[in-house]
């Protein structure tokens, strides 16, 4: 619903008295709930100031709740349509859950929120693919068993880019890293040659963006999508990620592990429409 645009200077609640058939109380409600937008972002503060030409409208009450429901999600949902839910997860978060964890994971958070959007409170997420607990970045999850069925059957068709904090300044600074890839018993992924048992061809291409202070940021993509693979294959390298425990040795300035997921590039699973969806630089980085 518009509300006609501001001619002079006032106070939000001010001009919505004047411009709507609501008592003070029902318009403080709009307020509260998140109903009321200036220039097309949400404001609650009653003395909100206005000038000449400011733009303010509501939003129906469903849009209004879900926007109030995505604001308290410890992520930014990057994507969202009938099909597919595409998350910018933090670092520290868990994907999904574990032995000692079973609630505090992006799944169970996203399953909750698609629950509450629901009419029948039967919505659902499904894991597509997960991010280790201490990268941050995209993650796609799908709505339906079939959206989920699709997406990882060509999951090697998607662009997956990385921005990569590594220990030393990469040299040339651009290449490939190919190799095989095993995990052994204690979990640990390593390198290996083609005819070892279990081993899973990988391939990731990386390019230097900037330097500084003996670090570099590095731009990676990966044509495969192995457990572990950049941090393995950079490791190789000579240039392990900052921050990892267990294949680098230097903890790094940022205080967590240096990876960030920041662009995909995939085929929406109903349309076939080619997304191209990306999050900003972390603000650590």
């Amino acid at each position: 619903m518009k509300i006609p645009s501001a001619g002079r200077a006032t106070g939000l609640l001010d001009h919505l008295r004047e411009n709507l058939p609501y008592t003070r109380t029902k318009i403080g409600q709009l307020l509260k709930y998140g109903s009321v937008r200036v220039n097309g972002r949400v404001v609650t503060a009653h003395d909100h100031p206005l000038g000449p030409g400011d733009t303010v409208d509501l939003l129906p009450k469903r849009q209004a709740a879900t926007l109030r429901s995505r604001s308290r999600l410890p992520f930014r949902i990057v994507h969202e349509d009938g099909q597919i839910v595409v998350i910018d997860k933090p670092a520290g978060l868990l994907t999904m859950a574990t032995d000692r964890e079973k609630e505090r994971t992006a799944y169970h958070l996203l399953t909750d929120y698609l629950r509450s959007q629901s009419p029948d409170g039967h919505g659902r997420a499904f894991i597509v693919h997960r991010l280790d607990r201490e990268t941050s970045g995209l993650i796609v999850f799908a709505k339906t068993v079939s959206a989920k069925e699709r997406l990882q059957k060509s999951w090697e068709t998607v662009v997956k880019r990385y921005y990569a904090v590594v220990c030393g300044i990469p040299s040339p600074r651009q290449g490939r890293i190919e190799s095989w890839l095993v995990e052994d018993d204690f979990k640990r992924v390593y390198s290996s040659g083609a005819r070892t048992r279990g081993a899973k061809h990988a391939v990731s291409d990386y390019r230097v963006l900037r330097t500084k202070g003996g670090y570099a940021l590095l731009e990676v993509t990966i044509h495969t999508g192995r457990k572990h693979q950049i941090r393995v294959h950079l490791a190789d390298l000579g240039h392990p990620v900052v921050g990892d425990e267990r294949y680098g040795r230097d903890p790094g300035p940022l205080g967590r592990l240096g990876l960030h997921a920041f662009a995909l590039e995939l085929d929406h699973p109903l349309t076939g429409e080619r997304l191209r969806l990306s999050t900003d630089l972390p603000d650590d980085f």
